[in-house]
């Protein structure tokens, strides 16, 4: 992806204008195109892990509404979204698990980020929950194996948000990249514990149980989107911004479990 110098504007300016940016949901009109551009080109969707399920769903509807549209899906860890945007990658939408992710690729942004969903952290555990886990104190018992995201990533960031409200100090047996992976450790039974996104319990079904940390709440979590600058599709990508910031993208995002931005 080329960018001209003048979209490379220094780090500092675009996180500023990045977080005062950040804005409320906004409306899809299928019958008019963001600017003015047209609805029928081909564009990469780089979103977090814990966006999957209702962005494969959005994915779809976007396509179905916009006949002449292709939408492909690049899921994993924020960080390792941003790392890729940022040496080049082709991408011409960012969804971001938090605010602060986003804010390092803020220079390379098309417009300013809107705010979409807000989310919450629970402890996933095996289904019969064999370390008999019932608080987050358990989580952090000795022989508890417990996993955690990287403090790098933003359900890491959360996670240590999370101990300091609660004032557990938590020793994981290991620090994951991304929620899904550390939702893996506890489908695999690898793991006693996890702390993943309310969501990501949501869509695991039956493959794990989860238990509400009551200090939660004070380590909710923000997810912005925003367009790409540079991208070749500027009007395909602005309006799946809009598609997901809308009306419809939030009642598919209300029915996958997260909250309202």
């Amino acid at each position: 992806m080329y960018l001209t110098p003048a979209l490379r504007r220094t780090a500092a300016l675009a996180g500023a204008a990045v977080v005062l940016a950040l804005t409320a949901c906004g409306t899809a009109d299928p019958d008019a195109a963001a600017g003015g551009d047209a609805v029928d080109g081909s564009i990469t969707v780089f979103a977090a892990a814990s966006l999957t399920a209702p962005f494969t769903e959005l994915a779809g509807q976007f396509e179905e509404a916009y006949p002449g549209a292709e939408v492909t899906l690049n899921f994993a860890g924020s960080s390792d979204l941003a790392t890729q945007i940022s040496e080049g990658a082709p991408a011409d939408v960012f969804a971001s698990a938090d605010a602060r992710t986003m804010v390092k690729v803020g220079a390379l942004l098309d417009g300013d980020p809107v705010g979409i969903a807000t989310n919450t952290l629970q402890l996933a555990v095996p289904p019969d929950n064999p370390a008999g886990i019932t608080s987050l104190v358990d989580a952090a018992k000795p022989g508890v194996k417990t996993v955690v995201c990287a403090r790098q990533v933003p359900c890491g960031a959360a996670a240590a948000k999370l101990e300091e409200a609660a004032g557990v100090d938590l020793t994981p047996v290991s620090e994951e990249s991304s929620v899904t992976d550390v939702l893996g450790k506890v489908t695999s039974g690898e793991a006693d514990a996890g702390l993943v996104y309310r969501t990501d319990v949501r869509a695991a079904g039956d493959a794990v149980r989860g238990i509400d940390v009551p200090a939660a709440a004070g380590a909710r979590t923000t997810y912005p989107i925003a367009a790409l600058a540079g991208s070749g599709d500027a009007g395909t990508a602005r309006e799946f911004v809009e598609f997901a910031s809308g009306p419809l993208g939030q009642s598919v995002l209300g029915a996958a479990g997260f909250g309202a931005p």
